[in-house]
C-alpha cells in the first residue's frame, strides 16, 4: 500500500502468472483482497473519526469559553437570600413536592418563575403550593352541610367531564368567604362568596361551563352561577396574590440548584430605588438563512439550512459579548468574528443547539423569527427539544402566527412588534432600519442564496457577512428604541410578566392592576360574557368646527393634561361607584353625594365611596411625577433609561384605563364610564371656548378680541389677535391659568406651545410651524396630512412636504405653486422616477375575504399565479403601481408590481395620480390659501403636454414587427446597413454625437444609482449583484479603463479618428448632459468613449484629437473626471448601505428608492446604446 496524504490507497496488484492457479491459491489472494480493503476502510474511517473529534474538541473549547456561569455553593452559602429580577413565569403540570407539601398528592401545577442576579447568574425557582380558584356568589341560606353536598355534586360532574384525568380529587376544596363585587354601588360592606379551588388551572375552565349551564342542588333546583375571576390566567393569579411585580428575594434554605421552594417563602420588592435596577440580561439576536429551490422562497421544511448568525450582547452593553457564524461547508474569515464551518446540516444545527444551551440567553431577538425557519424534518428535530406554541392573533391582529422557541428565553418578534407599535410604509428589516437606524442592509434575494452558497469559501464568506447584517440590525433596534427598559418598567409597572406585553393585547396590563386594586378591598371582578357591539355605542369626544384658513398671526394651543384620567378622578367614575337607575330610587341618595354625568349617569361622590379606578389613576401619575423629577436628577446613563422608560410606562398605563372600560369586546366594559367620561370632555372644552371668547376681549382691555378656531379632544386653538410669538406665549399662559380655576382639581388647563404660521384645513388636518420657544421654531408640525399618511405613494408625501415648506417656512407660496406645476408636468411627460409612484397597503387577509376589490389585493393574487413563491402573504404590505388600460377599467385591474412594470415597459397612467393621489391633498393645502387653486394647479400649459411609453409585450405590441428608423428625423428605412435617411446624411457628425450624448447621458444617470446600491450594500470594489434584473454595468470597465487629459487641437483630425474607431470596434465623441435638478447636480458636457479597453499611447492621442476637434466645431466643453465621479459616488452608496466597501452589491430591496431608478437607467441606458451601436462609418 502507499499513502498519499491524508487517505490510504492500494498499490498496483501482483502480474497474472501464465500458467492457471490452484483453487487453493485463488482463495488466499481473495482473502489476502479482503484483508486489504478492511485495512483501507479502516485507516479511512480511523481518520474520519479523528477529523470529527479534533472539529467537536474545537467546538466544545468555543462553548466553554462561551458559557454562562452557574450560581456556585459558594454563593449559596453567603448569609443572604437570592434576589434576582423575575423575567418570565409560566407552569408545567407534575407531582407535588414531598417534603414542602406532605399531605399533598397527585399532579399539581408546578409554576417556574425564571430571573437574572444582578451578578447576571440565572436563576429558576420551582414554586409549589399554589391553587388555582375562582369565586361564585353563595345562594341565601346555604350553610355548611349545604356547602359540602354542592362539592360533592360539582366533583361528580367534574368526573364526569374529565373522564379520562388521572388526578384523585377534581375540586380540592370549596370555602366561605366574604366579599362584595365590584360592579355597581352598594351600601353594604361585604357578602358571601364560594371560594371553588380545583386541582388544575386548565379545570377552571371546565368547572366554569358546568356551573354556567347549571347544576342541579337539594332545595334549589337548577341553578346557574355566575363566576368571579374565573377568566384570570394561572400565572398571572399568582404574580397578583404574591404581589409580584420587580424583583424578589428567595429563602435559602429553601432554595437550591433545582429552586423548589412554597410560594410562601418568596419575597417581592416594590422596583425603587436599589430594586429599580436592571440585571443584566444576556440577549441573542440570531438569523438563519436557508438554500431554496429554484423559483421558489426558501422553506425550512424543504430546504437546508446553511448559515446560522449569532450576536449575544449583554443588557446595558455596547460592544457584543459574542459574535459568531456557522456555516454549512468551508467559509473565508472574518474580522471580529468567530466562523464555524461545518460538513453537513445537521452539525450547523446541532452546534447552534449546543451554542443556545451554553450560553443560555435571557431574551432571543431576531427579525420575523415567528417563522423560525426550523422546520419539522428529520435533521432539525435536533434543535428544540421542548417545544411551547402560542398563537399572536389577539395581539396582533390578523398575523396570526405559531411559534416556537426554546423554554426558558422571551422571544422578542420585532416585525410583528412594528407593526403594532409604529405606523410605518413599509415593515421590511431594510425600510425599518433605514426609518429609525438611518442604515440598511444588503438586501439579497431568495434566488441567489443558492448560488453564493455552491460557490467558494468568498463567496460563501459573502454570504455570511449578509447573515451577520440581519442578526446586528435586530440588537440596534433594540438598543435604540430602548424596548428592554421600556418593556421591564410597563411590566413592573402593570404587573405583568414580559412575554404578556409581547403576546397579548393591551387590556390585560388593566385588567392586572385592577385585580390587585380589588384585592386590596375584597372585592371581585366578574366574567362578562364578550357582548361585542350588541351593548351599544356612544358619543365620542367634540372636535369644534374647524375656521379652515391660513392664519399668518400666532395660533395659541391650550391642552388639558391627561384630560381623561383626570376627568375620572374628578367625577370619581368607577364600576363601583356607578348606581343603576333602580338603585337610585331604592337607595334615595341625597343629590349633593352623587355627580349626575352630562350623558345622564349617576355616580357616588368620593365621601360616600372613592372609586378604585381613580386610586389607581392617582397613584400612577403620582408615581409619573416622581420618576420625571429623579430623570432630572439622574446622571447615570443607564438610570436615565430606566426611569424615562418607568414614566413613559406610566403614562400610556394611565391613557389605557378609559379605552378598557369603553372596550366593548374587553375583560369588563362598562359604557356609562367611557360616555360619561367622553360627555364631561365636550362639555369642557366648549367651556374653556366660552371663557376664552368672553374675557379676552377688548372691553377687558386687551388689544384684540380673541377667536377660537378650532378645538380637537383635549386642546383648543386660540388666536388672540397679537403679531408676535412671545405676546402669544404670555396670554396662552394666562389663559390656562384662569380657565384651571374653573374646573374641578385635578383637571387642568395648559399653555403648551403656539403655532406661526398655521395652516388650517379642517377637523384633525392642519400644519404649522412648532414654537415653545419665542427664539426660534422646533418643528413643522402636521396631523391628517398626506406627510404621515402611509396609503399614498411617495410623491404625494414629497410633494406635499416641500410645498409646505415652501409656504411655511420660505413663506414664498408663488415658489410654492410654481414647485407643484413643474411637478406635475414632469408627471404627464413620464420625466417622474417610478419610486416615487409606488404605493403600498396592507395585506390584512386573503382575496376571498375581501367584501370589496382592492388594487393590492387582486394584484396579490396576480402575483400568486406567476410565482406563488415570491408572492406577498397576509400580514405583508404590497407595493404597486397604477398602469395605463383600457377606457373604463377599474383601479383594482390597473394595479401592477413595479418591477413588472420596469421589465416590460408598461405605462404608468399619470391621471390617475393626478386625479386620485395629487389633486386632493394638494387642494386641501391651497385652497385655503388661493382663490382658484384648482384651476391655479391642474390647469394651464404645465398640463397640456403627455407622453406615455410603449408597452414592449403587451396589446397590439404582440403583433407588431419592429422596423428600422431614421435616428435623425425618425422616418422609416429599408436597408438595415444604413443609420440615417438621405434628408440627415449631412448631419451625421452632429447626430453620431448626439446620439452619444444621449448614453452619456443615461450612463451617468445609472452610475450615480449604481454608486448609491454600492454604498448601500458597503462595498466599493464588488459589483451590484441585482439577482433579478441587473446586469453588468458597462461604465465600470470605460471608467476603470480610459482616463484622458487634454490634449492639442487639431480640425483637420476630425473623422480619421472615427475610422480607426471603427476599426477597433469602439466609440468616442461627447456628450451633453444637461441639468439635471432632480439630482441636484449640475452635470456640463461629458466625453464619452467606449470599447477601448485598454487604449495605447498612439490611440489615446488620437482619442484626445478626436474631442478636442468635437469640441472645438460644437463648443461644448467637458470632464471625463465628472463622469467617474458620479459613477464612483453612485456604486460607493449601495456599497456602504450593504456594509462592505469590497463587495458586490446584491440588493433587489423593494423599498429603496435607488432601486427602482437602477432599473429604470438600466433599461433605457441598454436602450439607447443599441441605438448607438447601428453608426456606422
Amino acid at each position: 500500500m502507499s499513502s498519499n496524504g491524508n487517505t490510504r490507497k492500494r498499490g498496483a496488484p501482483p502480474p497474472v502468472p501464465a500458467a492457471t492457479p490452484s483453487p487453493s491459491l485463488k482463495q488466499q489472494a481473495v482473502m489476502e483482497e479482503e484483508e486489504l480493503d478492511e485495512d483501507v476502510f479502516l485507516e479511512e474511517t480511523l481518520l474520519h473519526y479523528e477529523e470529527e473529534e479534533n472539529q467537536r474538541r474545537a467546538v466544545a473549547e468555543r462553548l466553554a469559553k462561551w458559557k454562562r456561569p452557574v450560581i456556585s455553593q459558594s454563593y449559596l452559602s453567603q448569609s443572604q437570600n437570592v434576589v434576582f429580577q423575575q423575567l418570565e413565569i409560566d407552569y408545567i403540570i407534575g407531582d407535588s413536592h414531598k417534603e414542602l407539601l406532605p399531605n399533598s398528592s397527585g399532579p399539581a401545577a408546578i409554576l417556574r418563575i425564571f430571573g437574572v442576579t444582578k451578578e447576571g447568574l440565572s436563576v429558576c425557582c420551582h414554586v409549589h403550593g399554589f391553587e388555582p380558584y375562582f369565586y361564585i356568589s353563595c345562594p341565601p341560606g346555604m350553610g355548611p352541610d349545604d356547602i359540602s353536598r354542592f362539592h360533592q355534586i360539582l366533583e361528580g360532574r367534574m368526573r364526569e367531564s374529565n373522564r379520562n384525568s388521572k388526578v384523585p380529587k377534581f375540586v380540592r376544596r370549596i370555602e366561605l368567604v366574604q366579599r362584595r363585587s365590584i360592579m355597581y354601588y352598594q351600601q353594604q360592606s361585604c357578602q358571601a362568596f364560594l371560594k371553588i379551588v380545583v386541582a388544575l388551572p386548565t379545570m377552571v375552565t371546565s368547572c366554569r361551563g358546568i356551573l354556567d349551564r347549571g347544576i342541579q342542588i337539594d332545595g334549589l333546583g337548577m341553578k346557574s352561577f355566575m363566576t368571579y375571576e374565573s377568566n384570570v390566567l394561572f400565572a398571572l393569579r399568582f404574580m397578583i396574590d404574591c404581589n409580584i411585580v420587580g424583583d424578589m428575594d428567595c429563602f435559602k434554605h429553601f432554595f437550591s440548584f433545582t429552586g423548589a421552594l412554597s410560594f410562601s417563602d418568596l419575597i417581592s420588592h416594590v422596583p425603587e430605588g436599589e430594586y429599580s435596577k436592571m440585571a443584566p440580561f444576556r440577549i441573542l439576536s440570531f438569523d438563519i438563512e436557508c438554500a431554496g429551490r429554484k423559483g421558489h422562497f426558501p422553506e425550512p421544511t424543504h430546504d437546508p439550512v446553511i448559515q446560522v448568525a449569532n450576536l449575544l450582547t449583554l443588557q446595558g452593553s455596547d460592544q457584543p459579548l459574542i459574535r459568531n457564524v456557522m456555516t454549512l461547508k468551508s467559509c473565508s474569515p472574518i474580522v471580529g468574528v468567530d466562523v464555524m464551518s461545518f460538513d453537513t446540516e445537521k452539525e450547523v444545527l446541532l452546534a447552534w443547539r449546543d451554542f443556545v444551551r451554553e450560553v443560555d440567553p435571557d431574551i432571543i431577538i431576531g427579525y420575523n423569527i415567528c417563522k423560525l425557519q426550523y422546520g419539522t424534518r428529520e435533521s432539525k428535530e435536533v434543535l428544540i427539544e421542548g417545544r411551547v406554541q402560542f398563537d399572536l392573533l389577539q395581539a396582533f391582529g390578523s398575523l396570526s402566527v405559531m411559534c416556537e422557541y426554546f423554554l426558558l428565553f422571551i422571544p422578542l418578534h420585532f416585525g410583528q412588534v412594528m407593526q403594532r407599535d409604529y405606523k410605518l410604509s413599509s415593515y421590511s428589516l431594510n425600510s425599518v432600519s433605514a426609518h429609525f437606524l438611518n442604515e440598511q442592509k444588503e438586501d439579497v434575494h431568495h434566488s441567489i442564496i443558492s448560488d453564493l452558497q455552491n460557490g467558494n469559501s468568498e463567496t460563501r464568506r459573502r454570504l455570511a457577512v449578509y447573515c451577520l447584517k440581519d442578526a446586528y440590525l435586530p440588537q440596534r433596534l433594540l438598543d435604540k428604541l430602548m424596548f428592554i427598559y421600556n418593556y421591564v418598567e410597563m411590566a413592573r409597572v402593570t404587573g405583568v410578566p414580559i412575554s404578556f406585553l409581547l403576546s397579548r393585547g393591551q387590556s390585560i396590563k388593566v385588567l392586572s392592576q385592577l385585580l390587585r386594586k380589588a384585592k386590596q378591598k375584597n372585592l371581585v371582578i366578574p366574567n362578562v360574557k364578550q357582548a361585542g357591539s350588541e351593548q351599544g355605542t356612544f358619543e365620542g369626544a367634540t372636535v369644534l368646527e374647524a375656521r379652515a384658513g391660513f392664519y399668518e398671526k400666532p395660533i395659541a394651543t391650550l391642552d388639558f393634561a391627561s384630560l381623561y384620567p383626570s376627568i375620572m378622578m374628578a367625577y370619581n367614575l368607577c364600576y363601583c361607584t356607578l348606581v343603576t337607575p333602580e338603585d337610585i330610587r331604592r337607595l334615595n341618595l341625597p343629590p349633593e353625594c352623587v355627580n349626575k354625568t352630562p350623558s345622564g349617569e349617576t355616580f357616588v361622590k368620593q365621601n360616600l365611596q372613592k372609586g378604585i379606578l381613580p386610586e389607581i389613576l392617582e397613584e400612577l401619575l403620582a408615581a409619573r411625577k416622581r420618576a420625571k423629577a429623579d430623570l432630572k436628577e439622574a446622571k447615570d446613563p443607564l438610570e436615565k433609561a430606566v426611569l424615562d422608560g418607568r414614566q413613559l410606562a406610566l403614562k400610556i398605563s394611565a391613557n389605557s384605563v378609559y379605552g378598557f372600560t369603553g372596550a366593548t369586546v374587553g375583560q369588563l366594559p362598562c359604557l356609562e364610564i367611557s360616555s360619561s367620561v367622553t360627555s364631561y370632555g365636550r362639555q369642557m372644552i366648549e367651556h374653556t371656548k366660552k371663557l376664552v371668547e368672553d374675557k379676552f376681549i377688548i372691553p377687558e382691555g386687551y388689544k384684540n378680541n380673541a377667536e377660537v378656531i378650532y378645538g380637537d379632544t383635549d386642546s383648543v386653538m386660540v388666536q388672540f389677535g397679537v403679531s408676535s410669538v412671545d405676546e402669544a406665549m404670555n396670554l396662552g399662559r394666562e389663559a390656562a391659568e384662569h380657565i384651571s380655576g374653573t374646573f374641578i382639581k385635578p383637571i387642568k388647563l395648559e399653555f403648551e406651545k403656539v403655532y406661526y404660521p398655521y395652516l388650517l384645513i379642517s377637523k384633525k388636518r392642519y400644519a404649522g410651524l412648532y414654537w415653545t420657544n419665542p427664539n426660534k421654531f422646533d418643528k413643522m408640525d402636521t396631523k391628517g396630512i398626506e406627510t404621515v399618511r402611509r396609503d399614498n405613494c411617495l410623491l404625494v408625501k414629497n410633494l406635499v412636504s416641500e410645498s409646505l415648506n415652501k409656504i411655511l417656512i420660505d413663506r414664498d407660496i408663488p415658489g410654492a405653486v410654481q414647485y407643484v406645476k413643474s411637478t406635475i408636468s414632469d408627471l404627464l411627460m413620464n420625466r417622474m422616477d417610478l419610486s416615487l409612484l409606488v404605493i403600498t397597503k396592507g395585506l390584512t387577509k386573503t382575496g376571498d375575504d375581501y367584501e370589496v376589490k382592492a388594487a393590492h389585493v387582486e394584484l396579490a393574487e396576480r402575483m400568486r399565479k406567476r410565482d406563488a413563491a415570491t408572492a406577498p402573504n397576509v400580514g405583508d404590505r404590497v407595493p404597486y403601481v397604477i398602469i395605463k388600460a383600457a377606457k373604463g377599467a377599474k383601479a383594482y385591474e390597473r394595479s401592477e408590481d413595479p418591477i413588472y412594470v420596469l421589465d416590460n415597459n408598461i405605462p404608468i397612467d399619470p391621471h390617475y395620480y393626478l386625479e386620485n393621489q395629487i389633486s386632493k391633498p394638494l387642494l386641501r393645502i391651497f385652497e385655503p390659501i388661493l382663490k382658484n387653486a384648482s384651476k391655479e394647479l391642474l390647469q394651464g400649459s404645465h398640463t397640456r403636454s403627455i407622453s406615455i411609453s410603449t408597452p414592449s409585450n403587451s396589446g397590439i405590441m404582440k403583433f407588431a414587427k419592429k422596423q428600422l428608423s431614421c435616428i435623425g428625423c425618425k422616418a422609416l428605412i429599408s436597408n438595415s446597413d444604413n443609420t440615417l435617411c438621405l434628408h440627415c446624411k449631412g448631419r451625421e457628425a452632429e447626430l453620431y454625437c448626439k446620439s452619444v450624448a444621449n448614453v452619456a447621458e443615461l450612463e451617468q444617470l445609472f452610475g450615480r444609482l449604481w454608486t448609491q446600491c454600492q454604498e448601500c450594500q458597503g462595498s466599493l470594489h464588488q459589483d451590484v449583484l441585482c439577482t433579478r434584473f441587473l446586469e453588468q454595468c458597462m461604465t465600470r470597465a470605460i471608467c476603470e479603463s480610459v482616463t484622458l487629459s487634454l490634449f492639442t487641437k487639431t480640425e483637420e483630425s476630425l473623422l480619421w479618428p472615427i475610422l480607426l474607431l471603427k476599426g477597433t470596434g469602439g466609440h468616442a465623441g461627447v456628450s451633453v448632459s444637461g441639468n439635471e435638478r432632480s439630482q441636484g447636480f449640475d452635470m456640463q458636457s461629458n466625453v464619452w468613449i467606449y470599447g477601448l479597453i485598454p487604449p495605447t499611447p498612439s490611440l489615446l492621442m488620437l482619442y484626445e484629437m478626436f474631442i478636442m476637434v468635437s469640441c472645438s466645431i460644437w463648443n461644448f466643453s467637458f470632464t471625463v473626471a465628472e463622469l467617474e465621479q458620479l459613477f464612483g459616488r453612485l456604486w460607493t452608496q449601495c456599497q456602504e448601505c450593504q456594509g462592505s466597501l469590497h463587495q458586490d452589491v446584491l440588493c433587489t430591496s423593494r423599498d429603496c428608492p435607488i432601486f427602482y431608478r437602477r432599473k429604470k437607467a438600466q433599461k433605457d441606458m441598454a436602450e439607447a446604446k443599441l441605438q448607438l451601436d447601428r453608426w456606422s462609418f
